[in-house]
């Protein structure tokens, strides 16, 4: 794996946590935002996970891109295929390009960029809040399918409080970001903002207490990185 000054968190065969406050706000190349990276491979046009904050009306260009995935958490992004307001989950693929702007309130955005396939070409935009909900495998959890391709899944898990799910291992590696509440494990407690990485073949046994927990949640993605 070739690596440059501007990796973080760049081996994928390790378990990594970025709890609130983990990290500090970033300058962006695009004027009117700023980011707050949790994993980085490469230069400027990086394999990148981050979370993104742009300020009130905020412009932007229309970069081809190698692929993004973003969700909502704040405020709203438009561009000239879609409105995405608060809980607005997109998937771009690889050659898309839309000029994009934030709305009057800003926008906070929870993004994945260059981790596409070039076989997965499907455009996704979902609002989640209005979307239908299935019951989990557990008691207590319901889940919003959002996308899937080969190994790759994601999805939105909401968890009731004082859930538990069993033991169960990660083909592919399991990445998580609590949206809400607090979600725990054996190896730690995680609140609202908190993001996971665990390594392919990694196990846990996740839970949750009084707060019960939402989180985004994609598996199967970290096997090839």
């Amino acid at each position: 794996m070739r690596t440059t000054k501007d990796d973080l968190r760049a081996d994928f065969a390790r378990r990594e946590v970025v709890r609130p406050g983990g990290e500090a706000w970033r300058p962006s190349p695009m004027a009117g935002a700023e980011r707050y990276l949790l994993d980085r491979l490469g230069e400027e046009t990086a394999r990148e996970t981050s979370i993104v904050r742009y300020g009130a009306g905020a412009r932007f260009g229309a970069d081809v891109h190698g692929g993004e995935e973003f969700l909502v958490l704040a405020g709203s992004l438009h561009d000239d295929a879609s409105d995405c307001p608060e809980g607005t989950y997109v998937r771009n693929p690889i050659g898309t390009a839309h000029p994009r702007w934030a709305g009057p309130d800003g926008a906070v955005v929870f993004v994945k960029l260059h981790q596409f396939t070039a076989a997965d070409t499907q455009r996704v935009v979902i609002d989640t809040r209005a979307a239908r909900w299935r019951q989990g495998l557990v008691p207590g959890l319901t889940v919003l399918p959002l996308h899937e391709h080969g190994h790759e899944h994601a999805a939105l898990v909401r968890w009731a409080p004082s859930t538990r799910f069993m033991l169960h291992q990660h083909w592919g590696g399991e990445e998580i970001l609590v949206l809400d509440g607090v979600f725990e494990d054996e190896h730690g407690t995680y609140p609202k903002g908190s993001w996971l990485r665990s390594p392919h073949l990694s196990a846990h046994n996740p839970f949750t207490g009084p707060d019960g927990a939402l989180i985004y949640v994609k598996t199967g993605h970290l096997a090839a990185a």
